[in-house]
């Protein structure tokens, strides 16, 4: 099938097909990428043609969390690029998909901008290839990064928890499936899981879309760690009952004083983790870390659709005759919702943040911004913000 750029062997061995690909078949280059509203059922591709197929993925969640959101943005642009349609158009629509992840942008804008340099005095087709080598960069840095914040999360539990054994508490899924690597919260309790040290990983569901037990879970029993789902609102038992040694969580969004923008739920966990002396660690890379954004209530936060909290939505191998997406009620019928994506947890609840570029505590702007400067990131010709030079 022409060329491919997958996840890399490492970051793959956790799946059984990679969560993000690009293909060059002789029709024309595509973006394919597992499907994960389909997991654990199913595990289905999508094939990406053209920039608006990739935004309905974005924004259905078939393709989501931080870092991958960044590869898929950019690999977006080369797509726009390499087939021919209007790349600023790719790059507003791409950019705008979902407001809370600043990795969406960051891959997006970097993808774009060598697109733009690489047209000032080339072709079309030169331009193309730049934005498709930057985006392969963006996928490739991703990679080193997920091994790196492994490295430093591993040994930041050895330092907060001697003598191993631990039992960690996560939120969401921040695996293979959200990253070009082994992930980045999940990844350091894989490393954990690895070296003998995990005692047991409490898996939250994650309301409203289930990505703990759905994904979490899915990735936990290909990787043969012993795990535990539990509903959102068990955890304080949990804490109650000093079961939990660690909460480790991903993150959307960094603000520059080191607030985090979790997937709602995550913040309540910060409570609970502070209230019980436990210690709470968020796993992110630098390129999640947005020093534009001065504080927390700065933070943009998704809000969802209603029905993803009235309805109870079902894989299309589950139920007679139900396709994919297909609601049961679990509300009367008009009831009202609120469903925000996220929540944000302020940096004073915040034990410990990990980057690919060492770890950030006490959690202070400062000190996050120094740790992001030394990010390789740092020296990429494009970026969030922070990241430009």
């Amino acid at each position: 099938m022409g060329d491919q750029y997958e996840v890399s062997e490492k970051g793959a061995g956790a799946l059984a097909i990679p969560s993000l690909r690009w293909e060059e078949p002789p029709e024309g280059p595509v973006l394919v990428l597992l499907d994960q509203t389909r997991l654990p059922a199913e595990e289905v591709e999508l094939v990406c043609t053209d920039v608006p197929a990739l935004v309905q993925a974005i924004r259905t969640l078939a393709v989501r969390g931080a870092p991958l959101l960044g590869i898929a943005g950019a690999y977006g642009v080369a797509l726009a690029a390499a087939r021919g349609f209007d790349v600023e158009e790719a790059v507003e629509a791409l950019a705008q998909a979902r407001p809370t992840a600043v990795n969406l942008g960051y891959g997006v804008r970097r993808a774009a901008a060598a697109y733009r340099a690489a047209a000032v005095d080339g072709s079309g087709a030169q331009a193309a290839a730049a934005a498709l080598a930057e985006a392969r960069a963006v996928h490739a840095e991703d990679i080193e990064a997920s091994t790196r914040m492994a490295e430093h999360g591993l040994a930041l539990l050895g330092e907060l928890l001697p003598g191993g054994g631990h039992r960690i508490l996560t939120h969401c899924n921040t695996g293979a499936l959200v990253s070009g690597g082994e992930g980045t919260a999940l990844a350091v309790a894989l490393a954990a899981h690895r070296a003998g040290e995990l005692r047991r990983l409490w898996v939250d569901e994650t309301r409203p879309l289930l990505q703990g037990a759905r994904l979490t879970a899915y990735e936990a029993a290909r990787a043969g760690m012993a795990y535990t789902v539990l509903s959102d609102g068990a955890a304080g038992s949990l804490f109650a009952g000093g079961e939990v040694d660690a909460v480790l969580i991903g993150a959307d969004r960094i603000a520059a004083d080191g607030s985090v923008a979790n997937k709602v739920g995550s913040y309540p966990l910060a409570v609970l983790a502070r209230y019980h002396h436990v210690p709470f660690v968020v796993v992110a890379p630098t390129s999640t870390v947005d020093l534009d954004t001065a504080e927390g209530a700065d933070i943009e936060v998704e809000q969802r659709p209603a029905q993803e909290v009235t309805e109870f939505s079902l894989p299309s191998a589950q139920g007679a005759g139900a396709g994919p997406g297909v609601g049961i009620p679990v509300a009367p019928l008009g009831a009202q919702a609120y469903n925000p994506a996220f929540d944000v947890t302020p940096p004073e609840l915040v034990t410990a943040i990990v980057t690919e570029a060492g770890v950030v505590a006490p959690v202070t702007s400062e000190r996050l911004a120094e740790v992001c400067s030394t990010s390789r990131w740092s020296k990429s010709r494009s970026g969030n913000g922070m990241m430009a030079e």
